[in-house]
């Protein structure tokens, strides 16, 4: 039996992860800049495209069996 993930997990896990990652990309630009402008800046551009990145992955992830185990 094969061990199936939902898309809609897959998707709230990617957009809870990508909250995470975009206080911590905020915080670290802003800290070294102390410019808000430019963090905001990084922390939207950057959070766009690995969202997708990540979400894809994921996914791909998911249909692949190796290292799931059933109970």
């Amino acid at each position: 039996m094969r061990r199936l993930v939902s898309a809609k997990r897959s998707m709230v896990k990617a957009i809870t992860y990508r909250m995470v990652v975009m206080c911590l990309d905020f915080l670290t630009i802003y800290l070294f800049t102390g410019a808000l402008h430019i963090a905001l800046g990084f922390m939207v551009a950057s959070n766009l495209y690995t969202s997708v990145a990540y979400l894809l992955h994921e996914r791909i992830w998911a249909q692949i069996g190796w290292g799931v185990h059933e109970m």
